[in-house]
């Protein structure tokens, strides 16, 4: 276990009840089937900054091992809807090279301010390094200069102001994490928490550690995180329940991570807490599913825990359903702060017969030590193989009525096998290209039930509920994904997609840079990053990632079997698929490159530029209202540099088809006021 120069700052997560002197009333282990019924809840609306520095650009020596894992936990219970409930677009993420002082003052003392009101709940997560210089006490952003602290660190003052007056919620605090390592001197310590305890006396405060001591972070704990942000996200997934309920308030997260941080530790790591004026019945995470197994007669205060190993290399385990880690043989994984009882433990691997899921009991203060053993290799039934691959004939040629038959093999397939989860992932993307999405949802879930460690199925899936405009959970869908498999393409290119849709633009050019980075050939990620980028306003820039784009994707005649655009998602939300065919798609998206680099024509006042992709666009799709709006703008702003109304008529009859193809649209209305107005002007010329 190694002492950890890391911070932890949560804000608007804890209004905790006081935690010091807090006594649980000991009682004998009971296990029933099921706790009290669920109270009625109201999640506020919610946001987030969450930040995770593990290296620093000018502190090589001074790094973390796992402050941007512990970023990346936090951010997956926080926009789970059995955890935080935020929305995606409602948590901001910056991780290493992101989290600099412009950055951070970016989220905490613009967006932040901006975004919540009154009666909102506002988080704020920082995992990294603090120094204190002349007296002062700084968060260190990824680009600090551990010479010129004062001006390249990010003053806890500062934050106190932020968080104390210029963010309205009316529920945030402030969690803190903060030790000297080898970092910061014991003297700063004290000093650092401090200050943060006195921030503002508004507001609610849990340090992770008193004055001089260490906080811990450790490969011990889940597979690798700091010890404190650990149990704060176990807290999150129910263990900190310690009434059954259902939801996990301020004061059961406070007491379950301020008892169990002390035990892991031997009481070298003791979390301290100033409330405030706070409702510690504040619910932080509503999770029904743990009243299937959990009641209010269970001990609060002592806790338990699991010792996984396993026979083979690589098995994902679950616990109660939730991908607990990686174990490979060797090294085992703990999972510590398990409340007593019952839970299920299932060990899979692809390819593998799983095993379990099976019920392990964990008993207050002890380890229970559960091996996994992976056995037999699946075994598939060589009929069944047939009939896949017939499928697979059908369903590379695209095409409904091919879809359709390819489907009818695949059940045929499944039915004679019903472990065969390959089986079960083409049917759900057979139907999903028949826009079927009960049937295909239904499939892919049963695929990633026979294998929950089927990324692929869980990737295809999450380009699916982006079909259905499912995007925050197709997030957390993808999140789970990359978190299995940083180097994942198809995951990180649909995240970009997803990012696009909630109008998360640096997140989504974020992604689709990984995804062309992994795979350099992959036309949709260029596609996402130059819809971002020109979002974002930077159209040159997209123009060059456009024209990428439709250099990679002109497939034209060999398009039939070369890709499959539908089932993977690619055209998810953008609301023009028509029919189940791979070339319709591959249409819709060559449209929309060219649309979109009009419209950075347009913005950069290039008319004829403009003109000439916008028609190009039309070539692929001409009943585009956004299209013919784009021409519409683009002919008048031709007219206005000219300083001649020669392109005014064909201007309005492309106004007038915005209206006739969609007069629903806000650009229809719009066109009204175009079209009076060039009415108007070629009136008075006599050019009507």
């Amino acid at each position: 276990m190694a002492a950890r120069g890391a911070w932890v700052v949560v804000a608007g997560l804890v209004a905790v009840a006081t935690l010091a002197g807090v006594a649980a009333q000991q009682r004998d282990l009971q296990v029933e089937k099921a706790g009290p019924a669920a109270t009625a809840v109201t999640i506020p609306r919610s946001y987030a900054v969450v930040v995770g520095i593990s290296q620093y650009q000018n502190m090589p020596d001074r790094g973390l091992q796992f402050a941007d894992r512990d970023a990346e936990s936090i951010y997956s219970i926080l926009i789970s809807p059995e955890g935080g409930n935020f929305r995606a677009e409602n948590v901001h993420k910056l991780i290493g090279p992101q989290a600099t002082l412009a950055g951070l003052r970016r989220e905490l003392e613009v967006w932040l301010p901006s975004a919540a009101g009154e009666q909102d709940r506002v988080l704020i997560y920082f995992a990294g390094h603090g120094f204190v210089a002349g007296g002062k006490a700084y968060l260190a952003p990824h680009d600090l200069d551990p010479a010129r602290i004062a001006s390249t660190g990010y003053p806890m003052d500062a934050l106190g102001k932020v968080v104390g007056s210029s963010i309205k919620a009316r529920y945030k605090i402030l969690l803190t994490d903060a030790c000297h390592s080898g970092a910061i001197a014991p003297d700063a310590t004290a000093a650092l928490n401090r200050n943060l305890l006195d921030l503002d006396r508004s507001l609610f405060s849990l340090t992770a550690s008193r004055d001089r001591e260490s906080s811990f972070e450790s490969a011990e704990w889940g597979g690798g995180h700091g010890i404190f942000t650990y149990y704060v996200v176990k807290g999150l997934e129910g263990e900190a329940d310690s009434n059954a309920d259902g939801i996990v308030t301020a004061d059961e997260l406070g007491e379950y991570a301020r008892r169990n941080v002390r035990e892991a530790t031997n009481a070298r790591q003791n979390p301290t807490s100033d409330r405030g004026s706070w409702d510690p019945n504040l619910p932080l995470a509503y999770i029904p599913r743990i009243l299937a197994r959990r009641a209010a007669t269970l001990p609060a205060s002592d806790f338990g825990a699991l010792v996984l190993e396993a026979n083979i290399d690589g098995v994902e385990v679950f616990v109660d359903g939730k991908s607990a880690g990686v174990v490979s043989r060797g090294k085992p994984l703990k999972l510590q702060g398990l409340r007593p009882g019952t839970h299920t433990v299932k060990g899979v691997k692809m390819g593998y017969e799983p095993d379990g899921p099976r019920e392990e009991m964990v008993y207050p203060g002890q380890e229970t030590t559960v091996t996994i053993k992976i056995l037999y290799t699946q075994r598939r039934n060589k009929r069944a193989a047939g009939l896949l691959d017939d499928g697979m004939e059908h369903y590379n040629k695209g095409y409904a009525e091919n879809y359709r038959k390819a489907a009818g093999e695949f059940e045929k397939a499944l039915a004679l096998d019903p472990g065969f989860s390959r089986a079960a992932l083409y049917l759900g993307r057979a139907y999903n290209a028949l826009f079927e999405f009960e049937k295909a949802e239904r499939y892919f879930r049963r695929a990633i039930e026979i294998d929950p460690d089927y990324l692929e199925a869980r990737a295809t899936f999450g380009g699916m509920l982006l079909d259905l405009g499912s995007f925050d959970e197709a997030i957390r869908q993808l999140n789970a994904v990359v978190q299995r498999d940083p180097d994942h393409a198809l995951a990180h290119s649909l995240l970009a997609q997803a990012f696009r849709m909630k109008d998360l633009y640096p997140q989504s050019i974020e992604s689709a840079r990984k995804a062309i980075r992994l795979a350099p050939a992959n036309p949709e990620a260029r596609f996402f990053l130059a819809d971002s980028l020109r979002l974002s306003g930077s159209y040159e820039a997209a123009q060059k990632e456009y024209l990428e784009y439709l250099r990679l994707s002109d497939y034209e005649s060999k398009l039939a079997g070369k890709v499959n655009y539908y089932v993977l998602g690619f055209l998810a939300g953008i609301g023009k698929k028509k029919r189940a065919a791979q070339q319709d798609i591959w249409k819709d998206l060559r449209s929309l490159a060219y649309f979109g680099l009009g419209d950075c024509d347009r913005l950069l006042s290039r008319p004829d530029p403009a003109i000439e992709n916008y028609l190009k666009a039309l070539g692929y799709d001409k009943e585009d209202p956004k299209v013919h709006w784009g021409l519409g703008l683009a002919l008048a702003r031709k007219a206005e540099l000219s300083g001649s109304p020669e392109t005014l008529p064909e201007a309005r009859r492309y106004f007038r088809a915005v209206i006739e193809l969609n007069p629903h649209l806000a650009e229809a209305e719009q066109a009204k006021k175009y079209i009076a107005k060039i009415d108007a002007l070629l009136a008075g010329q006599g050019r009507r």
